[in-house]
This record gives C-alpha cells, sequence and structure tokens, in this order.
C-alpha cells in the first residue's frame, strides 16, 4: 500500500510574524489603531463622500469633521478629492481641493485661507529613508500658505511648504519652499515671475 499522505500544519500568523521581523520591508509603517481609523475613513469615503452630488460641500466636510479634520467655513472639497488621514487636515476659510486631488498626510498638513489645490494636483507629505536598511517611512508637516495654489496635476515633495500667495503651475514639480507670491513652473519648480493680486483689502508692493 501506498504510504499515507502526512497533513502538514503551518501557523501562517506565526509564520507572517516571523518573516516581517526577519525583513523590515515587512513591518507596517503604522499602528494597527491607525490602520483600523484609516479603514474606517475609506468606507466613509467609498459610501458617503465619493457618490455624494458635486455641490454638496457641507455634507462632505461634515464626514471630514466626523474623521477629526479641523475646517473652516466655506471649505469644498469635491467629490472625487482625497484626503489620507483627515484628523491630520487643518483648514482655515475658503479652501478648495479639485477632483482627484490628493493629499497624502502622515503628519499634519494645514492649508491656509482660500488656498487651492487643483485637479490630480498631489501633496505628498512622507517618504522613506532609502539610506537606512530599515527603509524607515518619514512623514513632516507641511503647510499651503493663504491664497495659494497647486495647479492641476502640480505635485509638492514632501517638508516642501508654500508661501502665501505662491502658485505651482501646471505639472511642475515643487522640490523646495516656495516664496510667497512668486509664480513657479517646471521640473524642478523654479520662480518665473511675481504674482500681481494680493489678497483682498491689501496693496501690492
Amino acid at each position: 500500500m501506498a504510504e499515507a499522505a502526512r497533513t502538514i500544519t503551518v501557523d501562517l500568523p506565526t509564520t507572517l510574524a516571523r518573516q516581517a521581523s526577519a525583513d523590515p520591508y515587512l513591518r507596517p509603517s503604522f499602528s494597527f489603531s491607525n490602520r483600523m481609523r484609516r479603514l474606517a475613513w475609506s468606507i466613509c469615503w467609498t459610501l458617503l463622500f465619493r457618490p455624494s452630488p458635486r455641490p454638496f460641500h457641507a455634507w462632505r466636510a461634515f464626514l471630514l469633521r466626523c474623521f477629526g479634520a479641523r475646517l473652516g467655513p466655506h471649505c469644498h472639497f469635491y467629490p472625487r478629492s482625497r484626503i489620507w488621514a483627515p484628523w491630520n487636515l487643518l483648514c482655515a476659510d475658503g479652501v478648495s481641493l479639485g477632483d482627484e486631488a490628493e493629499i497624502y498626510n502622515p503628519s499634519p498638513v494645514t492649508m491656509g485661507s482660500h488656498a487651492i489645490v487643483s485637479q490630480q494636483a498631489y501633496i505628498c507629505g512622507a517618504t522613506h529613508d532609502y539610506n537606512d536598511p530599515s527603509f524607515p517611512l518619514i512623514s513632516f508637516p507641511m503647510k499651503l500658505g493663504a491664497y495659494s495654489w497647486v495647479c492641476a496635476r502640480a505635485s509638492v515633495s514632501p517638508a516642501v511648504n508654500l508661501g502665501d500667495g505662491a502658485v505651482l503651475g501646471l505639472g511642475s514639480v515643487a522640490t523646495r519652499d516656495l516664496k510667497p507670491w512668486t509664480v513657479y513652473a517646471g521640473v524642478p519648480a523654479q520662480p518665473v515671475k511675481q504674482r500681481v493680486g494680493r489678497e483682498p483689502g491689501t496693496e501690492a508692493t
């Protein structure tokens, strides 16, 4: 008679835990509670935020506040905009985030009054230390100043801040801080002109 087949039992959770401890690339970058919180937000975004009618800005702001976002009045977050962690979002009044624009914010991102992030723009608040063998995630607090504008498909690199009134042009990539009331364009973004406009009630100097 053929030898009876042997049953091999594998403790999958223990095996995965051992692999993760041996290979730092497999270790989670965030705590279990953080991951569960983001899962809850992802479900809310999918079922309540994303399908909401385009004019329902107050409803979407309400959902963001339910997850810890601190928003001033009259903020416009469009249905296909993405915020990675609402509890790390601080906005003054009149802020706008366009469709398919995304804010990746493991650390707090602050948007000043009337700051705008247009369609498909990306605000990247974290990177990895590629010189460290364990490849740890590093996140940075960031600020988009009042009346600043990140144009469509532009990207802001980790740790980069925009001064008040700064403009990052279409498809440009900001790799260093942008000066106030200055227009930047290119990859990497370079200053190309001064912005003539100023916030209401002030005069150009």
